[in-house]
């Protein structure tokens, strides 16, 4: 596997023709199910199983829909400051953040997909082992990715399938019973739906795919839980690491939160109020913090792997044989000197407000914070309206400080919810006098 950390070659690699196969690296981070396959968007390598997937459903990622889901994202943002002010502001116990953003950005996926939390915020745990789950997941895919050789003989040895007790994953059980639900709730609501459009634009993503899955019959049976799952995989963990990097870095450079508590009040936000995503787009500052978050700590730090075509490739001035694989890692190019500057193992998001227009899209086109390419996170989008509300409106909301004063407790195990896993912080709430 070659390894390439040229920006330029981003979209030679990561073309929207998609020229570049993926690699097996994904085959090994693919959910299974009695030994079979569930393909998702991210995963599969199949280029015909994704358009089959993703052309029903594409525009349902647009920002322009999203937006529809706003009022179920502030119901969210409310549920968890109401749980972070009971038992952390008033009590002065400290608060784990790294576990706590995790729930939100959980129920929040939840709310969205199934109209339905997950119910991590108000509970304080894990549900059901879903976010245990997931960590031990990718914590194996981790390793056996790097090696798919050990996927067929560790994971997916179809003897060993036979010989272990047959397990569902639990985020692909949880789809399946919301879907089981569903279906009994909206039994009747199909037709109202098709006449009612303004009405009915808030219906969850679960619905809407078992209304593709109804009008189109090239829609494979095991479509929707795929669809489902892959909301809840992807839409949680890149979330919630955004999340911790961005609150991390402001409660650890006390100039980049003064600055972006001057641009709220600049622009007349309320501290009580939930942002909308339309003020919150229009936030050069808190747009700069988050791209400067992203580039840090990119949430994927494994090379995206691809495979040269037929023909061969030509790569950083080399003829790579066809058959190779070859792949960027996100945090390799995020710091490239030349495009991100001599200072970019350092947080300051000023680059981006500083650049010049040309600086700023060449800095913008070498991120890979979700990919790049028509292969590139197809959620993408709901990750940033949750990111994009809820940092101004905890910033409005709280003061945040490291329980140990400087942040250095900010560490994971190999186990989830335990005590030495957390980006520990006390709240309290903010006072714009003070």
């Amino acid at each position: 596997m070659i390894s390439v950390s040229d920006p330029a070659e981003i979209p030679n690699i990561y073309s929207f023709s998609g020229k570049f196969p993926k690699s097996d690296f994904y085959r090994a981070l693919s959910f299974y199910v009695k030994g079979k396959a569930i393909p998702g968007l991210f995963a599969t390598q199949d280029e015909n199983i994704h358009r089959l997937l993703k052309r029903p459903i594409a525009g349902m990622y647009s920002m322009t829909s999203l937006v529809s889901y706003e009022p179920h994202v502030d119901s969210t943002i409310r549920a968890f400051f109401n749980e972070l002010d009971i038992r952390f502001v008033r009590t002065g116990e400290v608060c784990n953040l790294h576990d706590w953003l995790q729930m939100f950005a959980f129920d929040v996926i939840g709310e969205i997909t199934f109209s339905k939390r997950f119910g991590f915020l108000e509970q304080g745990k894990d549900i059901e082992g879903i976010m245990g789950s997931s960590w031990r997941y990718f914590s194996n895919a981790s390793l056996i990715s790097q090696m798919p050789w050990l996927d067929y003989i560790w994971v997916k040895n179809p003897i060993l399938q036979r010989l272990r007790k047959a397990k569902i994953n639990p985020i692909v059980a949880f789809a399946r019973t919301r879907r089981a639900e569903h279906e009994k709730e909206v039994a009747n609501s199909f037709d109202i739906a098709d006449e009612n459009a303004e009405a009915n634009k808030n219906r969850d993503f679960l619905t809407r795919f078992m209304e593709v899955e109804r009008k189109d019959s090239a829609t494979p049976a095991w479509a929707v839980n795929a669809w489902a799952t892959s909301n809840i995989t992807a839409g949680s963990d890149t979330t919630a690491i955004l999340l911790r990097t961005v609150l991390y870095n402001l409660i650890k450079h006390p100039s980049s939160l003064a600055a972006l508590r001057r641009e709220l009040s600049s622009h007349g936000i309320d501290e009580h109020a939930v942002v909308t995503w339309k003020r919150a787009t229009n936030l050069p500052y808190l747009d700069a913090i988050i791209k400067e978050a992203g580039r840090m700590h990119p949430p994927f730090g494994l090379p995206y792997e691809r495979v040269v075509p037929a023909g061969g490739a030509m790569i950083c001035g080399e003829q790579i044989p066809p058959g190779t694989v070859v792949g960027i890692s996100a945090w390799v190019v995020h710091r490239d000197y030349e495009i991100f500057g001599k200072d970019s193992d350092v947080w300051r998001p000023e680059r981006w407000t500083e650049a010049s227009e040309e600086v700023r899209r060449k800095m913008e086109g070498a991120l890979l914070t979700f990919g790049a390419g028509h292969r590139s996170c197809i959620g993408k989008n709901i990750s940033y309206l949750e990111i994009y509300k809820l940092v101004p409106t905890m910033v409005g909301k709280y003061d945040i400080e490291f329980a140990d004063g400087i942040g250095n407790d900010w560490k994971v195990d190999n186990k989830w919810f335990t005590k030495q896993t957390g980006l520990n912080v006390r709240l309290k709430h903010h006072s714009a006098k003070s």
